[in-house]
């Protein structure tokens, strides 16, 4: 999170992965950096998961991810 927060505050579009396991911590800690950093979660648990498994999740959240990185939002950061 802290990452995605710096590289949104130099404006490079940036979106934060995590699994749906982490939703509110990640939600709280955005807040408390004072950001909204875009967000998409996966499916948990990951680690695990074999390489053609981790290719499929990617696969389903790909199209959210780069929505969400060429969004006006993501242009006006």
């Amino acid at each position: 999170m802290h990452d995605t927060v710096d590289l949104e505050g130099r404006g490079v579009p940036s979106v934060f992965v995590a699994t749906v396991e982490f939703t509110d911590g990640a939600e709280h800690q955005a807040r408390s950096l004072g950001a909204e950093a875009p967000a998409v979660y996966v499916e948990h648990p990951i680690q695990d998961r074999t390489d053609p498994e981790m290719r499929a999740i990617a696969d389903q959240v790909f199209e959210t991810l780069v929505a969400q990185l060429v969004s006006e939002d993501a242009e006006d950061a």
